[in-house]
């Protein structure tokens, strides 16, 4: 059996310029990075912006497990389906970061035959936007720290400045570190730490911005530091806005390849899920749907994560309105939620299964909430059983949903016909969409409306210093934003060892500060950190590239 990256390899992509012209994209209005990579212009943005918005269908799934799910296989496949059945689709996906890449998760292409490519570039360096962002990120460090040595004119007190540098790596070594050790000249000595690119404010704040002037704007409000008498210090501030913008002029672009059916894809920024909002740039997505008659989208990790952010922040910013959802589950996933070990997933199972599926069930409510047709999908494995698939069907369609099987990872576009059939079917359907709660409510309201109603959870801690922090965030005028939960993506809790549908617990909130250029509170709960570090065995050991320049080793 081929790998992903053999697979990839061994398919013959289009010149990109010829995946455009499906479009009506001229020449001219991209800009090429090499032969099958290409950012398009803000020219050709402009000259759609009259064009009619197309049908935004959000791919998302149940909570990951070892067992795998393939959301962003079905996503792919889902747009090559639509291309078989001669609809004008695009795809809208993130940038992977390097950090899951050489990790544990791997990469963020697809898989098997729904792939987008050269899956090699997406996962690497791509077009450079993560590494623009780190430059960007870091700039601003050096500025701020710069600005205190010259003699602080802001008066930043330099135990409380926030702004942290990043790297788009897993380094846990650097999560706490102290800078400015030597001579004088070389700083003033204080605890610094590092995060990972896709968790930086700025990350978030290319993928919510409209164009250059509202990522100017953004990027001007993001905090810093806070001064002697607790006011914020910004970037603004600093001085430091015009230089970051300049690094991310081009990053603001967004990025074109295909699939391994020749769909377009457009491929842009990447906020980690689980502690950042989880969704491509919005300008990607809009300029999609001036592009095409169907966008299919993803949003990372589970629904109670990546679709409660791309519901709750993204569409609430970008004033999107979806008009479907698929759910992605495997028969595998929900075995493994209903206890079984990872080497026994492939044997049919009912009691696990019937144990497990309340995750999905879980799932379902949640989405009903926000009002827009759902379709659940399960994502084929050749050890699914005709009584498991049958039980998971009836299951599905006794709570509203529409049920597809997709075979897309075997087959491509052709394995997701049924599922694009029945997504046509959902379109029909009237989307009600609404977000889960009011901007009038107050921090602790809106972290309460995310752990109740769509975690589970019974109650809602906070440490002594979150309640402060809330406290003082309140107080700087910062209440009305939404909230941005940073939680593990395993369990639909805050502990990652509660499989299934865990209910009644208490979800603690340890830590909350703002995003003001972003636009959202981030709260982190339980144990989630935002310097990942590598497994024992990452898959970085099993990555090699040949005297002919052929990467091997990457999934």
């Amino acid at each position: 059996m081929k790998t992903d990256i053999e697979i990839a390899q061994a398919t013959e992509m289009k010149p990109i310029t010829e995946v455009a012209g499906q479009l009506g994209i001229d020449a001219e209005e991209l800009e090429l990075y090499g032969k099958y990579k290409a950012k398009i212009s803000d020219a050709y943005i402009k000259r759609i912006s009259g064009n009619a918005d197309g049908k935004l269908i959000l791919v998302t799934a149940i909570n990951p497990t070892p067992a795998g799910e393939g959301k962003t296989t079905v996503t792919v496949g889902l747009g090559e389906a639509f291309g078989k059945l001669n609809k004008k689709a695009v795809i809208a996906l993130r940038e992977p970061s390097l950090g899951p890449c050489f990790g544990i998760k791997g990469g963020a292409s697809g898989g098997g035959y729904a792939q987008v490519v050269p899956m090699e570039d997406l996962n690497l360096h791509f077009t450079g936007d993560f590494h623009a962002i780190t430059a960007a990120n870091n700039l601003l460090a050096a500025i701020l720290d710069n600005h205190i040595q010259q003699g602080n004119e802001l008066r930043i007190d330099t135990r409380q400045i926030v702004w942290k540098r990043c790297m788009d790596m897993n380094d846990r070594v650097l999560r706490n570190i102290v800078v400015g050790m030597g001579s004088k000249t070389d700083g003033f000595v204080r605890e610094d730490h590092f995060v990972i690119t896709v968790a930086t404010e700025i990350m978030a704040v290319l993928c919510l911005a409209e164009d250059m002037k509202d990522l100017k704007e953004r990027l001007s409000r993001m905090v810093v530091a806070y001064d002697y008498q607790g006011r914020t210090v910004t970037a603004g501030q600093l001085g430091a806005v015009g230089a970051m913008a300049a690094l991310l002029k081009d990053a603001m672009k967004p990025n074109l390849i295909q699939t391994l059916e020749h769909t377009p894809a457009l491929v842009h920024g990447g906020p980690f899920a689980n502690i950042a909002h989880g969704c491509n740039s919005v300008r990607a997505t809009r300029t999609a749907l001036k592009m095409a008659d169907y966008v299919v989208t993803e949003a990372g990790f589970g629904a109670d994560l990546g679709a409660e952010k791309f519901f709750n922040i993204k569409c609430r910013m970008a004033g999107l309105k979806p008009d479907a959802v698929v759910l992605v589950a495997t028969i595998r996933a929900l075995k493994y939620n209903g206890g079984v070990e990872k080497k026994d997933l492939n044997e049919e199972n009912m009691e696990a299964l019937a144990a497990g599926i309340v995750n999905l069930e879980k799932h379902i409510e949640n989405l009903q909430l926000f009002g827009v047709p759902i379709v659940v999908t399960l994502n084929a494995f050749v050890s699914d059983t005709k009584k498991e698939t049958a039980f998971v069907k009836e299951f599905c369609e006794s709570r509203g949903c529409e049920f597809a099987i997709a075979k897309v990872w075997e087959k491509g576009g052709e394995g997701g016909i049924e599922l694009a059939e029945k997504v046509l079917s959902a379109l029909e359907k009237e989307s009600r969409f609404q977000v889960l709660y009011e901007d009038s409510l107050s921090v602790t309201q809106k972290i309460e409306a995310v752990a109740k109603k769509i975690y589970g959870a019974g109650s809602v801690s906070y440490t002594s210093a979150a309640i402060k922090q809330i406290e003082k965030l309140e107080s700087l005028g910062y209440g009305a934003l939404p909230v941005c939960m940073a939680k593990n993506q395993y369990s639909l809790s805050d502990d990652p060892n509660k499989l299934g549908r865990p209910t009644g617990f208490d979800l603690s909130v340890r830590e909350v500060y703002v995003s003001a250029g972003a636009g959202f509170i981030v709260v982190l709960t339980g144990t989630i950190v935002t310097m990942p570090g590598l497994s024992k065995s990452p898959a970085a050991y099993g990555i090699d590239v040949n005297e002919d320049g052929v990467i091997t080793g990457l999934f």
